[in-house]
């Protein structure tokens, strides 16, 4: 607490602890359940969170069109549309790809600037964000171009990595490319996450149910889903309403229409 940390950051503290505690609960028998209930999540209500920005599909639209170079053509539209976190979509290989089933494997992460090596390769965050996710069809005609080119190379190999070759391309380069492209398609700026924001909010938009969008995200529980873009399905529980207000306006009129309906009934018994 002295140190003036987030609460993200204090609660990912406590996460690892637990991690530990489960470990040790796992393979070395200790028994913690005295100290688990005692444990709750840091909570702020002064902590001022950072906003979630998201893209509309018209204004994602408005911003690829001024994109000219296959590589990061693809590499955006998969941040977009397959919602990957950004080292997930870094980290892509060529044969992670299938092309005639055309879905993407997503079982890896990319970190910079670890152990003073320029990146490596991780495990996915979670177990659940290992996942396969199927791809649009305009993005795997993209792709194919893309390999192509990429397959132009005499020292082409299946495991070079999607975007960027032989080595992945760096997450200054991509944010630079976001930011002047935003720049020129006249869009707001967002962060390079948010395109997984963007993401959530076309599938929820668009009425994808809450346990597929979940296990799109490669989030572990649903709950995360729920809780990460609640504003969003706010405006799904407004149509929920909706539904039952019309079914019971239907209802009211019925009977307005046919008065006698109630005596008719009583006789028929």
């Amino acid at each position: 607490m002295e140190y003036k940390l987030s609460n993200r950051t204090r609660n990912y503290i406590y996460k690892f602890l637990k991690t530990i505690m489960n470990f040790g609960t796992k393979w070395y028998g200790l028994n913690f359940n005295n100290i688990y209930p005692k444990m709750t999540n840091f909570t702020d209500p002064n902590e001022i969170k950072k906003e979630m920005e998201f893209w509309t599909y018209d204004e994602f639209r408005k911003f690829i069109s001024v994109e000219d170079n296959i590589i990061f053509k693809c590499l955006f539209k998969t941040l977009y549309f397959c919602g990957l976190r950004k080292g997930e979509a870094r980290a892509l290989n060529w044969n992670d790809i299938n092309f005639t089933t055309n879905m993407v494997r997503i079982n890896k992460g990319l970190n910079d600037n670890v152990n003073k090596k320029q990146y490596t390769i991780t495990s996915p965050k979670t177990l659940t964000s290992n996942r396969t996710l199927p791809l649009p069809k305009e993005l795997v005609d993209d792709l194919k171009v893309l390999k192509e080119d990429a397959m132009s190379y005499t020292n082409f190999k299946e495991d070079w990595f999607v975007f960027g070759g032989s080595a992945p391309l760096g997450d200054d380069v991509i944010r630079r490319r976001k930011n002047n492209n935003c720049k020129t398609a006249e869009v707001k700026q967002i962060r390079l996450h948010d395109f997984r924001h963007s993401c959530a909010s076309l599938l929820i938009n668009s009425g994808a149910d809450i346990t597929l969008v979940a296990k799109y995200l490669g989030h572990a529980k649903i709950d995360e889903t729920l809780n990460t873009y609640s504003h969003m399905f706010k405006n799904k529980l407004n149509n929920i309403m909706n539904i039952i207000d019309t079914l019971n306006d239907n209802a009211k009129s019925k009977l307005e229409e046919s008065p006698n309906k109630e005596d008719d009934f009583e006789v028929s018994i």
